[in-house]
C-alpha cells in the first residue's frame, strides 16, 4: 500500500476538526447571547447523540438543512423539558452556524501528523458539512494550506456515503482509486463509502466502536504513521 499511495483523503468535522468541542463553546456564547438559561453539560449530553440522528437523516436525505438546524435544538430542549419559544429556536439555529468558527480546536496530533503527511503525499478534504462554514474552519484552524482540493457534499449534490462524492474527488485530484485514501470517523459515510467504490479507507476510531476485522482503524491521528 505505501508505495502505490499518491494521495490522501480527510473527513473534517470529527476527524481533524474537534466538532464537539468547539460546538458546546458556541452553545455557551448563544445562549447567554439570547438569554437562555441552561446547564451546557446536561445540555451537551442530550444533543450530541440527538445531533448525530438529524446528521444521518441529513446524510440519508430525510431531512432538509434548516429541518436538521432545528430540529435537534428543538428535540434538545423537549428532552430537558425546557419551553423555548420557536422564534429563539430559530435564532438560536442562525447565530450557531455564525458562531461555529469562533472557536477552532482541532484533534491531538492534527498538525503533527498533516506535516508528516504533507511531505509524502498530497492530501485533500471530503466533507458533508455546510459548505458555508467548512472552508472558514480550514481557515481559521490554520490547516487549510495542507490540502490541494476540497471536496464538499453541497457542491457534488449528494453526501458521503453516495459513491459520486468520492469520484468528484478522484477527479479533482485527477488520480485513481487505487491511489488514494480516505481517513474518516464515521463508519458508514467515510469508511464504507469510500471502501465501496473500491478506494482504501483508515477509521479514525477515537468512539472506540466496534468495527469488523478487516477495516484498518487507529484510535490517535499519530497512529496513521503505522499506515502511511
Amino acid at each position: 500500500m505505501k508505495t502505490k499511495i499518491t494521495d490522501v483523503f480527510f473527513d473534517l468535522d470529527h476527524t481533524l476538526w474537534d466538532f464537539d468541542k468547539n460546538s458546546a463553546l458556541t452553545f455557551e456564547i448563544i445562549f447567554e447571547k439570547n438569554n437562555v438559561v441552561v446547564d451546557l453539560d446536561r445540555f451537551s449530553e442530550v444533543y450530541q447523540p440527538i445531533n448525530l440522528k438529524y446528521w444521518k437523516l441529513f446524510t440519508n436525505e430525510k431531512v432538509s438543512k434548516s429541518n436538521l438546524r432545528y430540529g435537534r435544538l428543538k428535540d434538545s430542549f423537549d428532552a430537558l423539558e425546557m419551553v423555548v419559544q420557536d422564534d429563539v429556536i430559530h435564532q438560536l439555529s442562525i447565530d450557531y452556524i455564525d458562531y461555529l468558527t469562533t472557536y477552532n480546536h482541532v484533534f491531538d496530533g492534527t498538525i503533527e501528523i498533516l506535516d508528516y503527511l504533507k511531505s509524502k503525499y498530497k492530501l485533500h478534504i471530503i466533507t458533508n458539512g455546510f459548505e458555508e462554514v467548512q472552508q472558514v474552519k480550514l481557515e481559521k484552524s490554520k490547516i487549510a494550506h495542507y490540502f490541494n482540493t476540497v471536496t464538499s457534499s453541497e457542491t457534488v449534490g449528494v453526501k458521503k456515503p453516495n459513491p459520486k462524492v468520492f469520484n468528484h474527488a478522484l477527479k479533482m485530484a485527477n488520480i485513481s482509486k487505487e491511489s488514494g485514501i480516505m481517513i474518516g470517523d464515521n463508519y458508514e459515510a467515510d469508511i464504507l463509502g469510500a471502501l465501496n467504490i473500491g478506494l482504501d479507507a483508515i477509521c479514525y476510531n477515537y468512539h472506540n466502536v466496534d468495527l469488523e476485522n478487516e477495516i484498518k482503524e487507529v484510535n490517535h491521528l499519530l497512529e496513521l504513521k503505522k499506515y502511511l
